[in-house]
């Protein structure tokens, strides 16, 4: 089998993960594609190095890069996807892919939200979708940042593949100076907590808007772990370390930073935003708005009690009063 660093690798999206996962790739990797949609961002990557509107600071050397708007050349071409666009658009950007076009290729998902259409993880969805065994899905985790990468700051990511030697290969990919990376077995586990994490962004934003302080957020991180552990415990019961970087560090970076938009959409709505100024205010998407929804049908189908994600779904779908609901969430924190 070929080394790593020789199988042409594609990152599937635009956005600002996407770039910086690029910008990773591009230290040391000789054959890599990047598809976006927008064709006008294409133009300008290849004639000023950077891109329009997401990380501008990152400079790439567009003349090892094949950036092209034509999805099916581009896999037809690589071994290795790497899924980076928002998951509310993954069934459109790939159901019109053949599936004997992904046929023994290998998949990561960079993804941190469910995907609408089948409300399954992006592992399940591509699996299910496209027949690919799961021993050739992974995931890219955090907890990591996309304008820290662009920065160079230090930062460290979580490769997960049910294949281990899979998930080494990517991680000895990724690995560069600024980036220390780490592997696991657990491919469910640490996608449902990566999507979850969202969800409980959204719930400090909201208690930030609302004037909470640093000592209630304390509180709502410290429940919302434990609510991320029954979860994906009552989904696929494994052991797992639900305290170290994949799960509560993960968490924690979203929950607490400036660069967070669950974090930045939450607040909004804790300031009296609507659910829908408050997407038209933001150039991204927070994937925990998307996220909460099918979490919560999950939930309810294996009956786990989730009061966190409860009051954020019945605040964002059924149009709550936030003060309220958070009024009485606090009653069921410890």
């Amino acid at each position: 089998m070929e080394t790593g660093g020789n199988k042409r690798i594609l990152v599937v999206g635009g956005g600002s993960w996407a770039t910086a996962l690029i910008k990773i790739l591009s230290q040391g990797q000789t054959s890599l594609s990047w598809w976006m949609r927008d064709e006008s961002a294409i133009e300008h990557l290849n004639a000023h190095s950077h891109h329009p509107k997401y990380l501008q600071s990152a400079e790439f050397n567009t003349s090892k890069i094949n950036i092209s708007s034509h999805l099916e050349t581009l896999i037809s071409e690589c071994e290795i996807l790497i899924i980076a666009v928002p998951s509310a658009f993954v069934h459109k950007t790939f159901e019109s892919i053949p599936n004997a076009l992904l046929k023994n290729k290998i998949i990561f998902s960079a993804l941190k939200g469910m995907i609408p259409e089948m409300k399954a993880i992006p592992a399940r969805y591509f699996h299910k979708t496209f027949d690919i065994p799961y021993e050739n899905i992974g995931i890219i985790c955090g907890p990591c940042h996309a304008e820290e990468v662009a920065m160079e700051r230090l930062s460290y990511l979580t490769i997960a593949c049910s294949d281990l030697s899979k998930a080494q290969e990517m991680a000895n990919i990724l690995a560069c100076r600024y980036i220390k990376t780490s592997v696991s077995d657990d491919l469910f586990g640490t996608e449902f907590s990566a999507i979850l994490k969202n969800v409980y962004a959204l719930a400090t934003g909201i208690s930030a808007g609302l004037g909470y302080g640093d000592n209630f957020q304390a509180v709502l991180i410290s429940n919302s772990i434990r609510e991320i552990e029954i979860f994906i415990d009552a989904l696929h019961p494994i052991h797992r370390d639900t305290k170290t970087s994949a799960y509560l560090g993960d968490l924690l970076v979203t929950a607490y930073s400036k660069f967070s938009r669950n974090r930045t959409f939450g607040f909004m709505i804790g300031k009296g935003y609507s659910v829908k100024t408050a997407q038209l205010e933001m150039n991204m998407v927070a994937e925990g708005y998307y996220a909460v929804n099918s979490l919560y049908q999950i939930k309810n189908e294996f009956k786990v009690e989730m009061p966190i994600l409860e009051c954020v779904y019945s605040i964002l779908y059924e149009n709550k009063s936030p003060k309220n609901k958070l009024n009485i969430l606090t009653d069921q924190l410890d």
